[in-house]
């Protein structure tokens, strides 16, 4: 990338307690397809062969229809339905041996037990409604291979006086111990807040598969990371202002934006040109706008000189670096630096999302949601509304394009590439022509 402007101009990068923080993130590549998504997955997690992910993917929907037609023919003897290590086996629990041949007719096996699944919803019930849960109780649930309610306890006795103060006999629960302590886990929004260890607060550019981008004088690789909890797996500055987070299993990337109030989508990443409105989100002053003023900018911050920013009209303070820069409904960047504050006013500087996610291999989240404007399709004139595919494009849910004479309706946001024609991706596309 060429970078031909110079801010020569005293500015500051945007981190609370002294930390420098920006935001916003996006991607140039779409989402590859889900099915190898949910094998890859599946394999690695389970141990297995992708050909034994499928095998088993196919015997799982098999048995989930079967459970579905037996527990509406079974109506109250049905008393649960749980498949073995491998899924391979169905096993139909029931509280009637009457009900013992429908279910070998289905191709399940059959089990009879005591209690029905309505009767042991009704038990767990009453757990549910004791307000009081004491400490070291962590969670109950129905388990229907054992035909009983479980209590997990890292407190033995105070789980026992919950569920006798819940109205359960010993007879109908079963206390099992358990050293889980749960916590919440949290949606990955850009705008919000996080929290490098050591001090300092940043705001969330952009969610990415894994993680989330921001600002690279944030925290050195290798920094840990609080709400959401995580490491720096990559960062850059000064030269370039840009990081990635990776969080912890459990948290959610959301393609979303914290607009203080409400959320706005995220549905790509296309560039906005000079003179476009551009709005941030931050944790400190949350929710503001101004116009794209130049791009390609070179700025000089006291830790040296950042450059490929884009610098905007608007204003932003400490505790905003790494937050979301949106036009429209496209990433634009996240927060690095500026000067002046939102009483005054201000001229505020982010870098670029597309460029992150290029230099680290990442891949933004979206919303699936608004649609958006292809980047520089040709429209066709021979099916008005419908566009020649190519890639580079951003194409959003429902997009229509002609790709060798046949139309395609897109099935998830993304920007397209080579390699990702339509009919070679029948996950991105459908065929409506």
């Amino acid at each position: 990338m060429t970078r031909r402007i110079a801010a020569a101009v005293a500015v500051t990068v945007l981190g609370a307690a002294g930390v420098a923080a920006v935001l916003t993130s996006s991607a140039t590549a779409g989402p590859p397809p889900p099915e190898s998504d949910l094998v890859a997955a599946l394999s690695r997690d389970l141990g297995l062969t992708p050909d034994q992910v499928k095998s088993r993917l196919v015997r799982e929907a098999k048995a989930a229809r079967t459970d579905h037609d037996l527990k509406n023919h079974l109506g109250t003897s049905y008393a649960g339905s749980w498949l073995d290590k491998d899924a391979t086996t169905l096993t139909v629990a029931v509280t009637s041996e009457a009900q013992i041949q429908a279910v070998k007719d289905a191709g399940a096996t059959p089990k009879v037990v005591k209690r029905s699944q309505i009767q042991l919803d009704a038990l767990k019930a009453k757990l549910d409604a004791n307000k009081d849960v004491p400490a070291g109780v962590p969670a109950w649930y129905v388990d229907v291979t054992t035909n009983s309610v479980v209590v997990l306890a890292r407190d033995l006795g105070n789980a026992k006086a919950f569920a006798k103060a819940s109205g359960l006999d010993e007879a109908d629960v079963r206390i099992e111990a358990s050293n889980e302590d749960p916590r919440p886990l949290i949606d990955v929004i850009g705008g919000n807040a996080y929290y490098m260890n050591g001090g300092g607060r940043c705001s969330i550019g952009f969610s990415v598969n894994g993680g989330f981008v921001t600002a690279g004088h944030c925290g050195r690789t290798g920094q840990g990371t609080t709400q959401p909890t995580g490491t720096f797996a990559g960062s850059s500055f000064p030269g370039n202002d840009y990081g990635w987070v990776r969080v912890g299993a459990g948290n959610t990337m959301r393609g979303l934006v914290n607009r203080y109030p409400g959320t706005v989508p995220v549905a790509g990443s296309t560039d906005a040109p000079v003179g476009a409105s551009v709005c941030r989100s931050g944790s400190t002053t949350q929710w503001r706008c101004g116009t794209i003023q130049q791009r390609n900018t070179s700025v000089t911050y006291p830790q040296g000189t950042v450059s490929g920013v884009v610098r905007t009209s608007a204003c932003a303070e400490p505790g905003d670096s790494g937050g979301s820069w949106l036009s429209g409904d496209q990433a634009q960047g996240v927060t690095s630096g500026g000067s002046g504050n939102c009483s005054s006013g201000g001229t505020t500087y982010f870098q670029p999302v597309n460029e992150i996610l290029q230099a680290y291999g990442l891949q933004l989240v979206t919303s699936g949601g608004t649609p958006t404007t292809p980047t520089s399709p040709t429209t066709t004139t021979s099916n008005p509304g419908q566009t020649t595919w190519q890639p580079g494009a951003t194409y959003a849910i429902g997009s229509l394009v002609t790709y060798s004479g046949v139309g395609y309706r897109c099935l998830q946001g993304h920007t397209a590439q080579t390699g990702w024609e339509p009919p070679n991706v029948p996950a991105l596309w459908e065929r409506v022509g």
